[in-house]
């Protein structure tokens, strides 16, 4: 069953360059003005640190925000379309490697990306202010996550390779509901993590499952992204593929790094974000922003 769950996730990541290599060429003329540069080195760096453990939603919302590279209005989807790819490549590479019960790991995965797929129906459709808010609470929430891991207030882990009876549903229930908040920029990586602990599962086993969730919802919450426009296209390419080389080199030549100091500083970054996310939701509507939410 991993062996069908992996090649399913090769054949869902061709089908997904496909369709996004179609989109953006289908618009190759009216492509955003938007930095190549900046926007490689983006991709980079958050997927690079993302398969070590900081996350990427978070520190790529607060740079993109910072940098002014993409519009808040296709935030979620930016965020999920561009991340697709160097997280296929994550699930291909962890699920093979680390052990984990085929149930356990299927339901969770299925649960979370019917959860994606009707989460992004609605998000990709909000209009400005709502999506403002949610991607500031967004950043309050991860933050609250990554603040608990260090501090050591998430208990719970142990050696449970799989889940059965009420932990079983519990784990598939919460699931659903990350995937549906995945499409809105909450990252599941340290809240799903933080429901393995908890549910006294193995800590290592919340590697594959977080990367499959996020492989398998991924894909069909930004095709719908794609499909109504609703993400950066250029600066989507410029991150994806410096993304995915950084998830190799992660994956394969990184064994350890000293994280701690960083992590301090992404938290900042991400507090400082979620502050304006929030100013800019109360800002006075402009022209753009009313014309986004009669669509």
């Amino acid at each position: 069953m991993i062996t069908i769950i992996w090649a399913a996730l090769i054949v869902l990541g061709l089908v997904f360059t496909v369709v996004l290599a179609r989109d953006i060429i289908k618009h190759k003329n009216v492509l955003e003005k938007v930095s190549i540069w900046k926007n490689a080195v983006i991709g980079f760096v958050v997927n690079f640190f993302d398969v070590l453990g900081i996350g990427a939603f978070a520190p790529q919302t607060a740079l993109l925000k910072f940098t002014k590279q993409t519009d808040d209005s296709v935030m979620p989807g930016t965020l999920n379309v561009t991340n697709t790819i160097p997280v296929l490549i994550q699930a291909i590479i962890f699920i093979k490697i680390i052990e984990v019960d085929v149930l356990t790991l299927v339901l969770m995965l299925l649960s979370a990306t019917i959860g994606a797929i009707l989460g992004a129906n609605i998000i990709s459709t909000l209009p400005v202010k709502s999506i403002r808010l949610i991607m500031g609470f967004a950043l309050l929430v991860t933050v609250c996550f990554m603040f608990a891991r260090k501090m050591n207030w998430i208990q719970g882990g142990g050696d449970a390779l799989s889940l059965r009876g009420s932990k079983l549903i519990i784990a598939v229930a919460v699931n659903f509901i990350l995937g549906a908040l995945m499409t809105a920029g909450i990252g599941l990586y340290a809240p799903c993590m933080a429901l393995v602990f908890a549910l006294g599962m193995s800590p290592q086993v919340a590697f594959p499952i977080m990367m499959g969730s996020c492989a398998f919802l991924m894909p069909p919450a930004s095709f719908k992204f794609i499909s109504k426009g609703a993400y950066n296209r250029k600066a989507t390419l410029a991150m994806t593929i410096p993304g995915a080389i950084a998830v190799l080199i992660a994956a394969f030549f990184v064994k350890s790094l000293p994280l701690d100091n960083l992590k301090i500083i992404v938290m900042i970054v991400i507090l400082i974000t979620s502050f304006i996310m929030f100013k800019d939701a109360f800002k006075k509507t402009t022209t753009n922003d009313a014309a986004k939410q009669t669509v």
